[in-house]
């Protein structure tokens, strides 16, 4: 590469990443929706299956449904049924070249940064292909994962723009595309913050700005922190109905042990899993040990940060855009690799930048790197590969799942209700009486497995089970209606109807209004 000139180089380079990252996910085209949130985010929502209309514009500004407000996202949903129907595969290809345009941007970003070609190389390369990017990519449900980092790449090439030129009419664009992104997924609250790291480096606009750091840095970022601050309240706002399943003394002890193992897969990406369960047993030194470990590195590299700056900068990156997933916010779910699609390109930057650094001689590090990096991306690339596979449908994911994970009980009761989809009832109260065996008040088990009794005609054992998920959530209004419903199938009119009547006190009337119609109830 050294007879190459540099444009030559880049554009290889944008070529090499486009190829290589359609080669490694192309397999996500063969790919089905799965019943994890694929449901909610569009083969059961109408919505979205009515295509961009003003109804559906409307919609998409003013709900939050699925706990978020995202409007872009659903906006995008609605673009591809326009394009694709209910074909799965459309929906997986434009989370493909969300991914892809990311990468490039992402690449654009250090290269027009550092000036160095293939250090910014590596680190776009490291993001497209890791198998922690399959996630992301494969689950159509995650288009706010894709989307927003795309408007997350773009804002920080946009705000590179701007400080080689600092206008009004630039800085807008950046607040724009920052906005956009936030609508996309407020995962990119913390995109402020890695804005001024990138001021420290490799922008290097500290050293101009000592006199008037921090007003300097408050004048020109507020509106973004502002804008993140409203976004924080509105997802909140979103979640406040979820219910918190673990108290906040766990997710704290959790959130070190996350931190860490986040780190191990990046390394060490092995038993990759679309749900992790809980840690609720942590010993006291695997919270220390993570705590410590964490501590440690942190000392060492804030010591370094003037010799070392892009080590500051690439931990705080990871650091600081991982912790509103950590789980100390009951936010989603405890542990996902999808949470880890920006984050890790902080760790990215610290390998691009700092393993060179270790090797003094010049001639050593362009025998020895540029071969050492070709193998690490393509070991990773074959790994991603193979976990593409693994999502081609929903039963061989859920399979793969319940193969690297142990007592996950919240999988099996998904492959209950895949086995259920697929008419499989006895399957499914199979998985349905894992999941209660590893957890007994595990609430939705207990509706599903009712539904699966009721399908089979064994009423009497549907009313059973969805009586105790009654007991533990009076207000279960769906329950109350599957209750009713068996309750009728047994010809058990007044307890039917008196269920169909509490399932619409609950704003669930379907029942009721059939009784009725039928003249099972007055």
């Amino acid at each position: 590469m050294i007879n190459i000139n540099l444009k030559k180089q880049i554009l290889i380079v944008y070529i090499i990443l486009t190829l290589a990252t359609l080669v490694v996910f192309w397999q996500v085209y063969q790919c089905d929706f799965i019943n994890i949130d694929d449901d909610v985010y569009v083969t059961e929502n109408s919505y979205v299956q009515s295509g961009i209309t003003p109804e559906g514009v409307g919609w998409a500004f003013g709900t939050t449904y699925a706990e978020f407000w995202h409007p872009l996202t659903w906006l995008s949903l609605m673009l591809d049924y326009q394009l694709y129907g209910l074909n799965a595969g459309g929906y997986h290809l434009t989370n493909l070249i969300l991914h892809i345009l990311s990468t490039l941007l992402l690449f654009w970003l250090f290269n027009r940064m550092t000036g160095t070609v293939w250090k910014s190389a590596f680190v776009a390369a490291l993001f497209a292909l890791h198998p922690l990017r399959v996630e992301s990519v494969a689950w159509i449900a995650e288009r706010k994962d894709v989307l927003s980092a795309f408007f997350w790449m773009l804002t920080l090439c946009l705000y590179v723009y701007y400080t080689e030129k600092p206008v009004i009419r630039r800085y807008l664009l950046v607040l724009i595309c920052f906005v956009c992104g936030l609508m996309s997924k407020p995962i990119c609250v913390t995109l402020p913050m890695v804005m001024i790291l990138l001021d420290y480096w490799p922008l290097g606009r500290f050293k101009s700005k000592k006199g008037n750091l921090i007003l300097w840095q408050l004048r020109e970022k507020t509106p973004f922190f502002i804008s993140s601050v409203v976004f924080s309240i509105i997802t909140l706002y979103a979640q406040h109905s979820l219910p918190v399943e673990h108290p906040l003394s766990l997710r704290v002890a959790n959130a070190p042990v996350s931190f860490v193992t986040y780190l191990e897969k990046i390394f060490c990406p092995y038993d990759l899993a679309i749900y992790y369960p809980y840690l609720d047993q942590l010993s006291v030194w695997q919270v220390l040990g993570a705590a410590l470990l964490i501590i440690v590195i942190s000392a060492a590299i804030i010591l370094a940060v003037k010799r070392l700056p892009y080590l500051f900068v690439g931990w705080l990156w990871y650091a600081i855009t991982i912790l509103p997933v950590i789980g100390i916010i009951p936010i989603g779910d405890p542990m996902a690799d999808r949470y880890i699609y920006l984050p890790s390109i902080g760790i990215a930057i610290m390998l691009a930048w700092g393993v060179p650094s270790l090797i003094k001689s010049e001639e050593m590090r362009k025998k020895l790197l540029f071969p050492a990096g070709i193998a690490v991306l393509a070991i990773l690339s074959v790994l991603t590969w193979q976990q593409c596979v693994y999502w081609k449908n929903k039963l061989e994911l859920f399979n793969h799942a319940l193969h690297v994970t142990k007592n996950n009980y919240v999988v099996y009761n998904i492959r209950g209700v895949a086995y259920g989809k697929l008419g499989q009832y006895h399957l499914a109260i199979d998985d349905f009486n894992k999941a209660i065996l590893l957890k007994p008040r595990f609430i939705t088990v207990y509706y599903n497995r009712g539904v699966a009794y009721g399908k089979l005609g064994e009423y009497q054992l549907a009313i059973e089970d969805f009586s105790k998920a009654i007991d533990m959530r009076p207000d279960y209004d769906e329950a109350y209606h599957r209750r009713g419903v068996a309750y009728l199938f047994q010809g058990n009119n007044k307890y039917g109807c008196q269920d169909a009547q509490k399932a619409c006190e609950l704003g669930n009337c379907q029942l009721l209004e059939f009784a009725k119609d039928k003249r099972y109830c007055r």
